[in-house]
């Protein structure tokens, strides 16, 4: 089977996250069992428009908001390329609109709908009234007009429901969670002997950042026995807010900024922090919480889509309504000072963990694209 893949981010962007890895992780497993997967993606400075990685050829054209949509569209219609039996349209936010143009077999891939994430865009004003308030308008409005009878994979409950509520089938969504890719060392180092918080993931606004800081702060107003660490990398302005607002909270002597990390430096760090503080408005799935279980560290965050799937509430970590700082500070609290309740946490977090494997997800992906294709053939 010849296999294309629509996305507008690929391995190696400096901005690629865990919808990123799971896309690769599931390409990899079909070149594995024997098919051709191209994944034609956006470019960006430092990488190769052409190349191979894990079998999987790389084709990057464009810039990741609408120009890569429509070098896909040009590429496809006018490019030479081979005759495709699946073709992959990635969802994140603005799709690529391939039931307009593309008469193969179609499968949608979605982590997360965008919603209320269409006014947290990193545009300057006014450049991003625009998203905000064009883009929860418009994106139910394509999905539902273009893709109702397209099948698609999601990662979570919370997806499906969102898509059904768009007017996607229930019959046509298919589950598929996603796996973690671990790199642990061959014994967890111990707990920091302060109390440590850490937060992992893009440092933008739609990820929380900025309640992150908040939490912190009413941490350490209740003990000043806690250092914080943030994990992630994002947009020289963006980092400089930051550090002006740490200031302002008078956390900045407390805080270190690790920026972006080894994998191997990453799990070194969540096993040695406390909690992760992960305040997402919105998630697929919330990858970045199971790699802190699996290292036996429980997550405090809110409960929103996709928070809610990976986070099991009072067993692998705590949630708390949408934008209240003080009562997730609280859940923090609750967790730390409390030593059985903990260390019942941190064994369920890591059984929880145990349950997610890319073996275990490829191969439903696998058995659901050789259905999609093979089955109406025979």
């Amino acid at each position: 089977m010849k296999i294309l893949i629509f996305s507008w981010r690929g391995p190696g962007h400096i901005h690629a996250g865990g919808a990123e890895q799971s896309t690769h992780e599931h390409a990899k497993a079909w070149v594995k069992a024997g098919h051709e997967v191209t994944l034609f993606t956006s470019c960006h400075d430092g990488l190769k428009e052409n190349e191979k990685i894990g079998g999987v050829e790389i084709i990057r054209s464009g810039s990741q908001i609408l120009g890569v949509q429509v070098k896909a569209f040009l590429w496809y219609i006018f490019g030479k390329h081979p005759r495709y039996d699946l073709v992959i349209d990635q969802f994140h936010g603005i799709p690529f609109f391939t039931p307009l143009f593309v008469r193969a077999k179609k499968l949608g891939f979605i982590h997360e709908v965008a919603k209320d994430v269409w006014k947290m865009n990193p545009l300057s004003f006014p450049k991003n009234v625009i998203p905000a308030l064009v883009g929860p308008i418009v994106e139910p409005m394509i999905i539902k007009l273009l893709y109702k009878r397209i099948p698609f994979i999601t990662v979570s409950e919370s997806t499906r429901g969102d898509l059904t509520s768009f007017g996607i089938p229930e019959t046509n969504i298919n589950i598929i969670y996603n796996g973690v890719t671990l790199d642990l060392p061959r014994k967890l180092p111990k707990k920091e002997r302060k109390f440590t918080a850490v937060y992992l993931g893009a440092i933008s606004r739609d990820k929380g950042i900025m309640d992150a800081l908040k939490v912190f702060a009413q941490l350490n107003k209740n003990s000043p026995d806690w250092q914080f660490w943030v994990i992630g990398k994002g947009t020289k302005d963006f980092v400089d807010e930051l550090e002006f607002q740490a200031k302002e909270l008078e956390i900045d002597k407390k805080m270190k900024l690790w920026g972006f990390v080894s994998s191997k430096r990453k799990f070194n760090l969540l096993a040695k922090a406390h909690v992760m503080v992960n305040p997402s408005i919105r998630e697929g799935w919330g990858l970045v919480n199971i790699e802190a279980n699996a290292v036996g560290t429980p997550v405090c965050g809110y409960d929103v889509p996709g928070m809610c799937d990976s986070v099991q509430h009072g067993n692998t970590g705590m949630l708390c309504r949408l934008g209240d700082t003080k009562k997730l500070a609280g859940n923090v609290l609750k967790l730390v000072n409390n030593s059985k309740l903990y260390r019942k946490m941190q064994a369920s977090a890591r059984s929880w963990a145990r349950e997610f494997t890319w073996e275990r997800s490829s191969k439903e992906s696998l058995k659901l694209i050789e259905r999609l294709v093979y089955d109406k053939k025979r």
